[in-house]
């Protein structure tokens, strides 16, 4: 049981250094389209980059939560991390479509700052970050 807790610790703490890392990038991509293209393709950048914060910080949180609950019911788990799929997906979805319809938010520029987040949690994935 211990074991699980300290696990899930590592987890939120691995979670809250690529969100650090990602709103780090995502400010990066905005200045560079606020340099180049001005206030409003920035803010997209911006907006995008969020988006994929929002999704690590998600899955930081389901997959933190599927640890906790996998010491009592292992089939419960597996839900909590396919509906946090879901649920993850359908967000990214709903978020692009505010972005682009209520806030009128130019598309290239969300879709760098939305990529340049989720490259942060690749690379993270990829060097064995247990998130």
């Amino acid at each position: 049981m211990n074991k699980l807790n300290t696990a899930s610790r590592e987890i939120v703490a691995a979670a809250r250094k690529v969100i650090a890392q990602q709103l780090g990038v995502s400010a990066l991509i905005a200045a560079a389209f606020l340099m180049a293209r001005g206030q409003g393709e920035a803010y997209a950048a911006l907006f995008g980059g969020l988006i994929g914060v929002v999704v690590a910080f998600l899955l930081g949180r389901g997959v933190a939560r599927a640890t906790e609950t996998a010491r009592l019911d292992h089939k419960k788990s597996m839900l909590i991390l396919y509906l946090g799929a879901l649920q993850r997906f359908v967000l990214v979805l709903v978020l692009f479509a505010v972005g682009l319809k209520v806030f009128a938010l130019a598309f290239l520029p969300m879709v760098a700052g939305f990529a340049g987040a989720q490259l942060i949690y690749a690379t993270a994935m990829r060097r064995g970050t247990p998130i």
